[in-house]
């Protein structure tokens, strides 16, 4: 047995109408699909929704949930903000700065470009305060994954064991770390 491929990505959103409009004009998404009803069709439960799917691009399917019945929706306040979001990958470093001139001409606050190594990236907040990340391959991205691909194993086990970050892939974030 082995997965296929994500089916879907979904989360929860605070105005489906918004969210749409907002992928659409932010991101380009196209709006695929919208799911509606007031019974929860795996539960039996009455609890109303609506349910969007947006075209991430390459069969892969980013959703949302507005829930007009349940309590205002938060986030875990125990894992820190830069930790839970979604990464789409965008062709090169152009592409990159394109969507980043893009979300902050149209009022988005935009943290980055971050240089990764491996990868080069941009952060920001859709309105539901779910954090987002766009992507690019660094030129060099080939070698260093497999430099990584060498030393993950050995990585997860010394993690596993001291919960210190190993050194094995430090060269990753040189240049980044060296400016803060």
């Amino acid at each position: 047995m082995k997965i296929d491929r994500i089916h879907h990505v979904a989360y929860r959103c605070k105005d489906a109408k918004e969210t749409v409009l907002w992928y659409q004009k932010m991101l380009n998404m196209d709006f695929v699909l919208a799911i509606a009803e007031d019974k929860v069709p795996s539960t039996g439960q009455d609890d109303p929704y609506m349910h969007i799917f947006l075209d991430a691009g390459n069969g892969n399917v980013l959703a949302f949930f507005e829930l007009p019945t349940q309590p205002e929706m938060g986030r875990d306040p125990n894992t820190p903000a830069w930790v839970q979001h979604i990464a789409f990958k965008v062709k090169d470093r152009e592409e990159l700065l394109s969507f980043k001139r893009h979300l902050e001409n149209n009022g988005v606050d935009v943290l980055g470009v971050t240089d990764h190594g491996v990868f080069h990236s941009i952060y920001f907040f859709d309105p539901n305060g779910h954090r987002v990340e766009l992507a690019c391959p660094d030129p060099e991205e080939e070698a260093q994954l497999k430099q990584l691909d060498a030393v993950k194993w050995d990585m997860l086990e010394e993690w596993s064991k001291t919960k210190r970050a190993p050194r094995h892939a430090a060269f990753l974030h040189e240049r980044a770390l060296a400016n803060h």
